[in-house]
Parts: structure tokens; C-alpha cells; sequence
């Protein structure tokens, strides 16, 4: 599964909280946003947008310019770029396999990179509330070197992690919506949720850094 994924995700882990290096995990033909982190750009700003070494977007706020530069790449970027001038963030819409990789945004002395990985592949899983579902790593057995992460939502919240030290459920997360309803099997990576409401429908992803390999869910849940 996922043999379309093309970037090696053993970086991944340990990677979320870095201020300078951010994961992004976004699914083919969705949209996101890169922020800049600025609220607001001051008068001197002057930010860049780059995809490896090209230059995507820059806005200079001194001569009160702003310019994308969508046909970089043999154009793989036309019409999919949006630059906001309020904030210098960026927004990619209609996400493909092409558009991962690394992003740079630069504003004076500060940058920061975003890792950008893009799926295509999605189980899909129906579940009644109040019941419980599982779900499958498809492995039989964690390995010492395999580092599992399990992440939720469109923010890629962690929520559950099994590495070579330990393993943890973080289920304080988002007001507390998974509290004591998630089950992690340190054995397969496998993970159950418990007493499921709509709240946690959403898309569910695995992440094993040391393979590597991803697997994504897409959770709903259903009223009788």
C-alpha cells in the first residue's frame, strides 16, 4: 500500500515539535495552507516562498509588491497558488503527488521549512456510536527498530506513539475528546477506539519512521 508515497518518512518522528522544520501531511487533491506565522506583516517585511531551491511567491512590503511564480517547474504549480498579503502565507490548492517536498518560507533573519507529504490512499472505515473499532497496523509483530506514531485530524494531532523506549496514548489532547477510549496494542501498533462519538470522525494516519510507511484511515461515524 501507499507505493506512490515517494518521501522517506524516517525523519518524521520527533519532527512536530520543531519550530523550524514542520510536518505536513495532506492528502492528494485537498488544499493547505503553509503559514507564515505572522499575523500581521509590518512595513520593512519582506518574505519568500521556495520549493527546494525555486522561487515560489515573495512579497515585499517596501515597494508594496507581491508576485507568484506559478510557472516554475514546468508549471506544476499554475493556478494552484495563492499568496495572502495580510499574513505572507501561502496556500497550495489541489494538492498533488508532485507538489511534496520541502518548503521554505524567509522573512528577514527568521525561516522556517515545511516537510510536505501528500497521500493517495485512504481506508475507508464506518462505525454506529457508542461502539468500538480497530485500526489495523497489518503488522504482526513492533519490531525493535520500528518507531509508530498515530495521528488525527487535519492539524496531524498526535495521539498515540510506540517507540524504542516506550509507548504512550496522549488522549489529554483536544479538549479531551479520546479520553480513556484509546487502546494500543504494543505488540502490532494497532490502535482501538472505545465508546466512539462523531467527534472523532475524521481521518486517522500511521506513520512507522523506520520503514518506511503510511497508512491512512478515514473514521466516520453514524447515528441509529
Amino acid at each position: 500500500m501507499f507505493h506512490r508515497l515517494w518521501f522517506c518518512l524516517w525523519h518524521l518522528v520527533g519532527v512536530f515539535s520543531d519550530d523550524k522544520l514542520k510536518t505536513v501531511i495532506v492528502m492528494e487533491d485537498d488544499s493547505f495552507t503553509l503559514n507564515s506565522d505572522l499575523t500581521e506583516m509590518r512595513d520593512d517585511d519582506q518574505i519568500h516562498w521556495r520549493f527546494g531551491k525555486y522561487l515560489l511567491a515573495e512579497i515585499n512590503k517596501r515597494t508594496d509588491s507581491m508576485t507568484v511564480y506559478d510557472d516554475v517547474l514546468d508549471g506544476r504549480f499554475r493556478n494552484r497558488l495563492k499568496l495572502n498579503n495580510q499574513t505572507g502565507s501561502l496556500t497550495i490548492t489541489n494538492i498533488k503527488m508532485k507538489h511534496g517536498g520541502f518548503y521554505t518560507v524567509e522573512n528577514l533573519n527568521t525561516s522556517v521549512i515545511f516537510m510536505l507529504i501528500v497521500y493517495d490512499e485512504v481506508t475507508s472505515v464506518s462505525v454506529k456510536e457508542g461502539d468500538s473499532v480497530t485500526l489495523n497496523s497489518d503488522l504482526t509483530e513492533i519490531m525493535d527498530d520500528d518507531q509508530i506514531l498515530w495521528l488525527f485530524g487535519s492539524e496531524n494531532t498526535i495521539i498515540a506513539e510506540i517507540n524504542v523506549i516506550n509507548d504512550s496514548i496522549c488522549d489529554d489532547v483536544l479538549d479531551g475528546r479520546f479520553r480513556d477510549r484509546l487502546k494500543l496494542d504494543n505488540q502490532t501498533g494497532s490502535l482501538t477506539i472505545t465508546n466512539i462519538t462523531t467527534q472523532h470522525t475524521g481521518a486517522y494516519i500511521l506513520i512507522n519512521g523506520a520503514k518506511p510507511s503510511l497508512k491512512a484511515f478515514r473514521v466516520s461515524v453514524y447515528c441509529e
